[in-house]
């Protein structure tokens, strides 16, 4: 990944606890993704990072967006962006939550059973619908594999459901799992959608999109044992890009094709300032001495992933000198709230003193969306967005766009 001058200008510059994203990477993100898929539609998934200002600037890219509940729709519309580029995304759905997101304007709902079905053509009439083929999940973080989507032959049932309801059976959809690490994932999802076309125009039913759905990872974190994670991305968007064309192939129907990225856009351009509460050490009960780096923020606060992955830590205070290995841990009373790569402890400088800085990296998805009012008292963090600098080589690395505010969930 290139160096992000302006996001490491601003962290340098925080002198309190904050969350901080590039919009410019974001955005430099989003253009390469579609480059890359010609032809392909891009719905930000904003659970990944429901940000106003993140929103925002990739609406003006020319994003729509995966919403999974009527706030997330309101939200969306604030972006100016047409409601005909935000969908319902969420297969679960109250008959309040269906209704709401059609009087917001929202007519493209995602759907996997009969149920819902029924309660879409009651509250949301002549909308249009697809379904969410179930995938395995294999070789995801995440796997996504049980509580969303059905098989092949319950598809067509949902689909053949719809249009005799009066809805329109619009499209199908997939999940290949969150942060998945295989390119195989995505064939075995369009093998699947192929079979599930042709069985669908055997019984009449052409549909006009197929949405590819969210997954393709982010690049700079890490995994379990604290190495690099090295998804094959240029594999897996080869492996799309041969599958949509298949797809049109295949489709006695003009195709769309969307895709719902989140952690892909925004992980990477986004960081965290916190700082070290306190390096202790402790003997254990079986004798041995163990390290504890407990820091300010973690599970509850920012490092709500830290169960699947890891981030990357950066001590801009101590450039050298020694260093020790260490449990990390975020400053709760929860047990939950703390990790150790399953090779062994993480590497903290030795001389890491209460109050230093420590910048986690790569850690833009999620970090907002997953953050508590506060639990064990402990704030949620603020946020800012910056830009870069574009001052000359004597002028400020970053531009802080608008004003600091304070985390969507405040306490």
């Amino acid at each position: 990944m290139p160096e992000n001058t302006a996001l490491r200008a601003a962290l340098a510059a925080a002198a309190e606890d904050r969350i901080i994203f590039d919009l410019d990477g974001i955005e430099g993100q989003y253009a390469a993704l579609v480059r890359e898929l010609p032809g392909v539609s891009v719905r930000f998934a904003m659970k990944a990072c429901p940000v106003d200002e993140v929103l925002a600037a990739l609406a003006r890219q020319g994003a729509g967006f995966d919403a999974a509940s009527p706030h997330e729709i309101a939200q969306a519309l604030r972006t100016g962006v047409p409601v005909e580029r935000i969908h319902y995304g969420n297969t679960i759905k109250s008959d309040r939550n269906i209704a709401d997101a059609y009087r917001l304007g929202v007519r493209d709902f995602a759907t996997d059973s009969l149920q819902d079905v029924e309660a879409i053509a009651v509250h949301a009439p002549g909308a249009r619908v697809f379904c969410r083929l179930a995938t395995s999940g294999e070789g995801a973080l995440w796997g996504l594999s049980r509580k969303f989507g059905c098989s092949a032959e319950d598809a067509v049932r949902v689909l053949e459901a719809a249009r005799a309801a009066g809805l329109t059976p619009s499209g199908l959809s997939v999940h290949v799992g969150s942060q998945q690490m295989t390119a195989d994932a995505w064939q075995s999802a369009l093998d699947s959608l192929a079979e599930v076309l042709v069985a669908l125009e055997r019984r009449g039913i052409l549909l006009d999109h197929v949405n590819l759905g969210g997954g393709l990872p982010a690049l700079g974190v890490l995994d379990k044992r604290g190495r690099p994670l090295d998804p094959p991305l240029d594999k897996m968007l080869a492996v799309i890009r041969e599958g949509v064309q298949r797809l049109r192939e295949v489709s006695a129907s003009p195709l769309e094709f969307l895709l719902e990225p989140g952690r892909h856009l925004v992980a990477d351009h986004g960081a965290i300032r916190a700082h070290v509460a306190r390096l202790s050490s402790r003997r254990q009960l079986d004798g041995g001495q163990e390290h504890w780096l407990y820091l300010s923020c973690g599970k509850f606060n920012g490092l709500y992933e830290m169960d699947e992955l890891q981030y990357r830590l950066e001590f801009p205070g101590h450039p050298g000198g020694e260093y020790l290995p260490a449990v990390v841990a975020g400053p709760t009373c929860d047990s939950d709230d703390a990790y150790a790569h399953e090779d062994g402890p993480v590497r903290v400088p030795a001389a890491a003193a209460s109050g230093d800085p420590v910048w986690i990296l790569s850690c833009g998805a999620y970090a907002v969306g997953y953050m508590t009012r506060g639990f064990n008292g402990f704030d949620p963090l603020p946020y800012s967005c910056v830009r870069g600098g574009g001052a000359g080589p004597e002028g400020p690395a970053y531009a802080l766009v608008g004003t600091d505010r304070p985390s969507p969930n405040p306490a």
